[in-house]
């Protein structure tokens, strides 16, 4: 008989793993580092592997390796993060991008929980990627597959769906959506590739819509706001609507 997941141990979960990754941004560790870091990524460990046992067998040894797993994704989040400072000309400090941007927090707990979905872990990766949704407005499924130095701005309103690939060097701006044709029968797109495929060094502005499995964007290529697009773009391309006819009026004479 399945239990039910305690979702604040898994929230507990991420925030070890944060802690691990980040020492002495959350709190001043007055101990040895690396004796800090040990015993967040333990705790982690523990209440993982509880959570994980409610509903699976799971091995001492296959909590080992998911957890190998995670320790190497130090190199990504922290190159994560370079592209924040170098694309926002806002952010003052990587301590000020790992506080309080919503889009480098959604990432981090997408990276943990994409380890956890390819591992075959159950329920719990979408647990992950729904707290992060419900804590920042971006919602990244984990199944999705993203690559190095990916950038989020602002972020609110971002869906990115199960089958989405995304290569190097992104950029999203928010409210983009990568999603799926819709079909009247779900069972149809089980195991299917129905999201798209986004290349490397790509740029997708303000509420643009991307749809479809065979959509491809391809490199260099640039997505304007409010774009809608379910067929592929060549590379080094632009895709802009056509600018809109604005009408100005002079308040004063407005009932005239």
């Amino acid at each position: 008989m399945k239990k039910t997941i305690n979702k604040e141990k898994i929230t507990e979960v991420i925030s070890d793993i944060r802690e691990y990754f980040f020492p002495n941004v959350f709190e001043d560790v007055n101990e040895s580092v690396l004796e800090y870091k040990e015993q967040k990524i333990n705790s982690a460990k523990e209440k993982l592997m509880k959570e994980v046992e409610k509903n699976q067998d799971i091995t001492n040894d296959e909590i080992n390796n998911i957890f190998e797993e995670i320790i190497s994704l130090d190199a990504t989040i922290n190159d994560d993060i370079e592209k924040f400072m170098e694309s926002d000309p806002a952010a003052n400090s990587k301590e000020e991008i790992i506080l309080s941007y919503p889009g480098i927090y959604a990432i981090l707990v997408y990276r943990i929980a994409h380890i956890l979905y390819r591992k075959k872990v159950q329920l719990i990766p979408r647990i992950m990627s729904e707290y992060a949704h419900q804590i920042t407005g971006i919602d990244i499924h984990p199944g999705a597959t993203i690559g190095n130095r990916f950038f989020i701005d602002h972020g609110t309103g971002i869906v990115i769906g199960e089958t989405s690939i995304i290569g190097d060097d992104v950029k999203i701006y928010q409210g983009v959506t990568l999603g799926a044709k819709a079909l009247e029968n779900a069972d149809l797109l089980r195991n299917v590739k129905r999201h798209p495929t986004i290349k490397n060094r790509v740029t997708i502005y303000a509420n643009a819509t991307i749809l479809g499995g065979e959509t491809v964007i391809g490199d260099d290529a640039t997505v304007g706001g409010n774009v809608f697009l379910t067929s592929s773009v060549k590379d080094n391309t632009i895709v802009a609507l056509k600018r809109p006819e604005l009408i100005y009026k002079n308040k004063e004479n407005k009932n005239k």
